[in-house]
């Protein structure tokens, strides 16, 4: 067989960290795809390359990174600044291959391993890329730490003292049995045993996420449990398995090998099946589930129908809820949050611009202190993180049209008071053609036309009231918009027709080649404490929110006739932003 050459070379990551990567070119003329291979934690892409070989697939380019802080790629060794910040880092790496390499996204396969097989994980779940299948080696959903309330420990030292270094507890001995792969790591000086503690308990946060809403991942998946781990506990890689959403998956378990599946001294039948399932999914058309209806079954609206069964009266978490609830009451004597939520909803505009500004007040400084826990509630923390991504797209998009010599015209659907565009607006120069924001609240209208007075923009700056779900009054807008926004909107209504008779108005509306910002939730950790205690800015009755997983929300958009080209996401995996483009019909 012909022999490959591999190309040693770098990479620009989304925060300009320069990253290294291998790459072997496929040994045919026209390549059936590409395989991304992603390192477990400590190693470097010089620990997986043998399985380049032993995969034995020629049709197929491989490329393989250096995570940051590892390897040959910057970064303070076992450092990243956070899980995200990795995991965006894969989505770079991907980006880099579609862009350098003439790749599809739709003609790759992940094959991540241990902590790569994190992070591989949790790209596909927050960002749901249109990849043909993903493969999980012995993924590291919960590594085993030898001490008792290891983690609460770390999690104190690091509150205290902040960030610090942890040498792993892992020999070569507890990864494989194969003598050639023990010496190699004994002798490697590029494998970096120490991690840093924000990473070791952001992966632990993370994976505990994934885990439990594993049935969003809709890409077909391969879960490889090697039968003797001493490094991770076997247990969790079970559950997300079995929650899984796509209904291609595979779960093979091997019996005496050790964590490094695919470096063990009998890993031929792991990289048998492996080779298989990568061969199966080319074989195969690649289609991913529909799920433009959703909202009338599977595990978010299972969710739903739990949240708004009613607790039986006197269990005790109906009782919780209610001294929460009277808790809550309480302290709307006393922080304005509170009071501006009992007032005009807790997912009011009104609600929203005064988290924006985040500025704790009220009566007394205990009501000062309350207004704070309030305004640091991570829901409230993964809106302020949103307000820059939104900005950030908004940006990028006014770009873009101004790239391609098309005359700027704003429309924000449904506004608020429509802060975080006035900021972007003020500083474009020359000012767009027209920003049009809507809402259907009264008070954010007013609000949001006092707004616009008292920062000059009445020249360019219009709001007025509309209603966001009106197909033919979103179609009618003049001037057409060349960006429109909608944010915050569609995570407040459940069921999926109305956001597709807005998104339906929106394809109309759009010029050919604009673009379309549209914001996410597809996770929230606290879900059922919002159900049970905070009341929604419609009706005053229970807020119960249904998650849409980011691929039901890419394809509600897709079928208005626009396709994702960017996105951003929170640390916390609650907020999405993306920027999407307007295909001409």
């Amino acid at each position: 067989m012909k022999s490959r050459t591999v190309t040693e070379t770098t990479f620009s990551a989304h925060d300009g960290a320069n990253l290294f990567y291998r790459h072997w070119p496929a040994l045919t003329d026209n390549p059936r795809g590409a395989i991304v291979l992603l390192h477990r934690g400590h190693e470097h892409s010089g620990r997986i390359a043998h399985v380049v070989s032993e995969l034995n697939l020629p049709e197929y380019s491989f490329f393989a990174w250096d995570a940051r802080g590892h390897g040959l790629s910057a970064g303070e060794r076992g450092f990243s600044p956070s899980a995200a910040t990795s995991v965006r880092d894969v989505k770079s790496f991907v980006d880099h291959i579609v862009s350098a390499h003439s790749v599809q996204a739709s003609n790759i396969v992940v094959i991540g391993q241990s902590i790569g097989a994190v992070l591989a994980t949790a790209w596909v779940h927050d960002y749901a890329p249109d990849i043909r299948a993903l493969v999980l080696a012995a993924p590291a959903f919960s590594v085993n730490l030898r001490i008792p309330l290891a983690r609460s420990a770390l999690r104190l030292k690091q509150a205290v003292g902040g960030n610090f270094f942890v040498k792993s507890y892992v020999t070569a001995k507890k990864l494989t049995r194969d003598p050639a792969r023990i010496a190699t790591y004994n002798d490697d000086p590029l494998i970096s045993r120490p991690i840093a503690s924000n990473m070791l308990l952001d992966l632990h946060d993370l994976s505990a996420r994934l885990v439990e809403d594993a049935a969003a991942i809709t890409t077909p998946t391969q879960v490889l449990i090697a039968g003797k781990d001493r490094v991770v506990d076997p247990a969790p890689q079970h559950r997300f398995y079995e929650r899984l959403g796509t209904p291609v998956k595979e779960r093979h378990v091997f019996p005496g090998l050790l964590h490094d599946v695919l470096g063990e001294k009998d890993r031929q039948q792991v990289i048998k099946s492996v080779r298989a399932f990568v061969l199966a999914n080319f074989d195969r058309p690649a289609a991913a589930p529909s799920l433009l209806d959703a909202d009338k079954h599977g595990a978010t609206r299972r969710e739903v129908d739990r949240l708004r069964t009613p607790l039986p009266a006197y269990s005790p978490k109906a009782l919780y809820w209610a001294g929460l609830r009277l808790a809550l009451r309480l302290g709307g004597w006393f922080s304005k949050g509170l009071r501006i939520g009992r007032r005009y909803g807790f997912n009011s505009g009104t609600m929203l611009d005064y988290v924006y500004q985040n500025r704790p007040k009220g009566l007394t400084p205990l009501g000062r202190a309350l207004d704070r826990a309030y305004l640091n509630a991570i829901g409230w923390k993964g809106i302020r993180q949103r307000k820059p991504h939104l900005e950030e797209l908004l940006r990028s998009a006014i770009a873009r049209v101004r790239d391609a010599g098309q005359p700027l015209h704003i429309l924000d659907l449904a506004a608020g008071r429509g802060r975080y565009v006035l900021d972007v607006v003020e500083a474009v120069d020359p000012p767009p053609q027209s920003v049009l924001l809507r809402d259907i609240s009264d008070v954010n209208v007013e609000g949001g036309t006092e707004l616009i007075a008292y920062r000059g923009l009445d020249d360019t700056v219009t709001f007025a009231k509309g209603d966001a779900f009106d197909t033919d009054d979103i179609a009618a807008i003049d001037p057409r918009p060349t960006v429109a926004i909608v944010s915050g909107l569609y995570e407040l209504v459940p069921d999926n027709a109305a956001v597709r008779d807005s998104l339906e108005g929106l394809g109309q509306a759009v010029r050919d080649g604009g673009y379309l910002i549209y914001t996410g939730q597809p996770w929230h950790p606290q879900l059922e404490m919002i159900a049970r205690t905070l009341t929604d800015h419609k009706d005053g009755e229970p807020w119960i929110m249904r998650r849409r997983s980011q691929v039901e929300l890419d394809q509600l958009v897709a079928a208005a006739g626009f396709k994702k080209i960017d996105q951003r996401i929170d640390e916390w995996g609650i907020f999405t932003v993306s920027l999407a483009q307007k295909i001409a019909s």
